[in-house]
């Protein structure tokens, strides 16, 4: 027989322009590594998601 093993060409993700480039990798110990900066991805992450706390106020006092 054949070995009709096919070669998988991997597609980067489509992303936003701000995080061309951004990788992030697990290591063998549980670390997690990353090109972006931390304070970075935060704020883009503060800019683009909204807040669901902020949208939808529940009062939690009354239990």
């Amino acid at each position: 027989m054949k070995d009709k093993s096919k070669k998988v060409k991997e597609k980067a993700p489509k992303v936003h322009p701000d995080l061309t480039g951004f990788e992030m990798n697990i290591d063998s110990f549980g670390q997690i590594t990353s090109t972006l900066n931390r304070d970075a991805l935060n704020a883009f992450l503060d800019k683009e998601m909204p807040d669901d706390k902020k949208l939808n106020p529940k009062n939690d006092e009354s239990k």
